[in-house]
């Protein structure tokens, strides 16, 4: 098992290219929309091995007979807007926000929020690797 920091700030999946004698990474746009990197920024990246594409091929051809036969959610974000749930900050980010995990270890970010605190939050902005929260209900042993 591959542990990861808690200082990870994005994660996705992408193939490396080579273009004119170098190797390229395409880094998605969405990372850059939605804060997560920002352009001529330098960054340390780890670059984790996948299973062979023919590996990958045969597994995904066995989800897609798995997922035709059964009726089964998708594997999107485990949180919806709007939704309010109890969460747990486990660390600060970067920028001083609050982290929570919830389903999967998809991450939510917490502005206020501090590790330790149980904190009711409001989803307010899903994205596919990460949510931000507003409490609308403080850990009542902080108080």
């Amino acid at each position: 098992m591959t542990e990861i920091s808690d200082s990870l700030r994005s994660l996705f999946s992408a193939q490396i290219e080579e273009h004119d004698g170098s190797y390229v990474v395409d880094i998605p746009a969405s990372e850059i929309e939605h804060d997560a990197l920002a352009a001529e920024e330098t960054y340390r990246i780890a670059i984790l091995a996948s299973e062979s594409s023919t590996e990958q091929k045969a597994q995904q051809d066995q989800h897609q007979s798995t997922a035709q036969e059964t009726t089964t959610t998708s594997q999107g974000p485990p949180v919806d807007e709007g939704e309010v749930r109890d969460v747990t900050i486990e660390t600060t980010g970067d920028q001083g926000d609050g982290i929570a995990k919830v389903e999967r270890g998809y991450v939510v970010i917490v502005p206020g929020g501090q590790p330790g605190d149980e904190p009711t939050v409001e989803i307010e902005q899903v994205q596919e690797n990460v949510a931000f929260a507003s409490i609308v209900e403080q850990d009542s042993r902080a108080l």
